[in-house]
């Protein structure tokens, strides 16, 4: 199956699709992200891409949650495993205190500081699913729209 990047803009974040079973997520600077909005982020998930499935999050932007978003984000059954991109100490440690609150399902989530360890991160995680993450290992987009920013 050849997927090329494939991106998609919600309200509050842009989304690209890197394999049929794996997203790059950036939500937009200074979103406060609500529970409508993590419903809508899920059903996009749901609706996009293949489960098991995992997740690149890119934490490019500030942007917080509200009580209830921190309650229902990533809770999702689906979800194989979170990567995240932390470019600076505070996002790291915000990144930490969201993962431990006490959630229905555990998150199999990482943080690294850099793109291309969480995506060959992801890819392992992927393959533990039954996917052959060689299979279409090449079709992964190196670059995402956001790293040009940063450089």
């Amino acid at each position: 199956m050849d997927v090329a990047m494939d991106l998609h803009e919600l309200p509050f974040a842009k989304i690209v699709i890197l394999r049929d079973d794996i997203a790059e997520v950036m939500i937009n600077d200074g979103v406060r992200m609500n529970q409508e909005m993590v419903e809508q982020y899920h059903d996009f998930l749901l609706s996009h891409l293949r489960a098991p499935f995992s997740l690149l999050i890119n934490k490019i932007n500030s942007y917080t949650y509200d009580f209830h978003a921190q309650e229902k984000l990533a809770t999702l059954k689906e979800i194989n495993a979170m990567a995240v991109v932390a470019y600076n100490r505070v996002t790291k440690i915000t990144t930490e205190t969201l993962a431990s609150y006490p959630r229905d399902v555990k998150w199999n989530l990482e943080i690294f500081s850099n793109r291309d360890e969480a995506l060959a991160w992801l890819l392992s995680e992927q393959g533990k699913t039954g996917s052959d993450p060689t299979q279409r290992a090449g079709e992964l987009k190196s670059n995402s729209p956001a790293e040009e920013e940063i450089c």
